[in-house]
């Protein structure tokens, strides 16, 4: 039987060395550069507050993010010729039980015939759009879904059964929040107007051509080998865009910020 061990050199146990904390990357799905941009323009404006500790920075909410700013988000699913559908019915499947969106749209340039609203889900709702004129068509006006509830992710489809996923209300309502969010920021529109002096905006934002008398895609339709392609200054510019979106949204993009004042001592002098 061997003798206890004695003596601080064995029996004792050191003391735990501290480890400093890394200071952690923003979280988000932005690039640790960008949400360093977002945070500094949160700190101006006032709606972060910001200090340093251990040679750190930490910044915390100054005030309460706008929960009710967005009214509803529309799914359009584009699919401008049925004939080819795709992967068509899996996605509109999944959007509709998982109701990430308020509503879900279906738009088109092919006939649609009930044939075709048969094999679509029926919350789902078909516009038929022609690109020529710019005109929609509501052909059968979507279900609103229950966006605020818990939704049902489907993750893949076997002969007889399919995997999916519970999604709780929180989950969903930060995803909503990233979507409106990126949304607002991008716009309804992913292009620029052509530097085309042929081109001019309709009342809705969409850049219209006057040589061929209709709504153009300017990524697709525009450039120098269109034989109406005439250079000059834009017709229409990113700054109408602009003023479209902030006339038609409640929130702007670059808000004012929050006004603080600290209470001087003197007050309770």
């Amino acid at each position: 039987m061997c003798p206890p061990r004695t003596g601080n050199r064995l029996g004792a146990r050191a003391p735990a060395r501290r480890r400093r904390r890394r200071p952690r990357e923003p979280r988000g799905d932005a690039r640790p550069e960008r949400a360093r941009d977002i945070a500094d323009a949160a700190v101006d404006r006032g709606f972060f507050a910001e200090e340093r500790r251990g040679g750190a920075r930490y910044v915390r909410k100054t005030t309460r993010y706008p929960d009710d700013w967005v009214r509803e988000l529309v799914a359009v699913e584009n699919k401008p010729d049925l004939g080819r559908p795709g992967d068509l019915r899996r996605q509109l499947r999944l959007d509709i039980g998982l109701a990430l969106f308020d509503r879900v749209v279906l738009a088109t340039e092919s006939h649609v015939t009930g044939a075709h609203l048969n094999r679509l889900p029926e919350a789902v709702g078909v516009w038929r759009f022609d690109p020529e004129t710019g005109e929609r068509e509501v052909v059968r006006t979507a279900t609103t879904l229950d966006a605020e509830g818990p939704g049902v992710e489907l993750l893949a489809e076997h002969p007889g059964r399919a995997d999916v996923a519970p999604v709780s209300a929180a989950e969903k309502a930060r995803k909503r929040r990233r979507v409106a969010e990126r949304a607002y920021g991008k716009g309804w529109r992913t292009y620029g107007f052509p530097g085309c002096a042929r081109c001019s905006a309709t009342a809705d934002g969409h850049p219209r051509c006057a040589y061929f008398d209709r709504v153009v895609n300017p990524v697709s339709d525009c450039g120098e080998d269109c034989p109406g392609w005439e250079p000059g200054e834009h017709a229409a510019t990113d700054a109408d865009g602009e003023a479209l979106r902030a006339e038609r949204t409640p929130w702007r993009r670059d808000p004012p910020g929050v006004a603080r004042r600290q209470a001087g001592l003197d007050r309770f002098g």
